[in-house]
């Protein structure tokens, strides 16, 4: 199914490929290394990650981006009620590749997420890998927020003028 392509040109495609896995598309108006750094640094991360339409910003965010390295990034309104993800980056390949996992349950997805260069555009393919069926039926909720996150990444290409970098 493809999403409504929003105040954006480029549409997010999001595909459930079988019972387990997810994987969702986009172009970005931004040359890789850009949107690479928009996964890979805290600082920008926290600028896009948090769909605004939750209403739940994001706290903290703490990325050790290697191999064998940790993330953990929190949600809420203070930190007593804090919702937090976590896991460790299995592969990192500058502005090609990361695989991370995703810790906070035992239903959770192992995350890849490729980064293509196309012309001074990034082609991004997100792929979640649930250990189960109804591991992946019961975190179906997320893929629309995975939309609603990229044309967040999208405005924060443009406010840091990365279709002209």
């Amino acid at each position: 199914m493809e999403s409504k392509p929003a105040l954006t040109k480029n549409p997010t495609t999001v595909e459930r490929t079988s019972e387990r896995e997810l994987v969702v598309t986009r172009t970005f108006d931004g040359p890789v290394h850009i949107v690479f750094q928009a996964w890979t640094k805290p600082e920008l991360f926290m600028r896009w990650w948090a769909p605004k339409s939750i209403g739940v910003p994001m706290l903290s965010c703490e990325m050790d981006v290697r191999v064998g390295g940790g993330y953990r990034i929190a949600f809420g309104h203070d930190a007593s009620n804090a919702m937090e993800f976590f896991g460790k980056y299995l592969e990192v390949i500058p502005n090609a590749r990361l695989v991370w996992t995703n810790e906070e349950s035992d239903d959770a997805a192992i995350t890849t997420v490729t980064f293509e260069e196309r012309g001074g555009k990034t082609l991004l393919v997100l792929h979640e890998l649930y250990p189960s069926k109804e591991a992946f039926d019961a975190n179906s909720g997320a893929e629309g927020g995975l939309t609603e996150q990229f044309e967040q990444l999208d405005e924060l290409l443009v406010a840091l003028g990365a279709g002209g970098v």
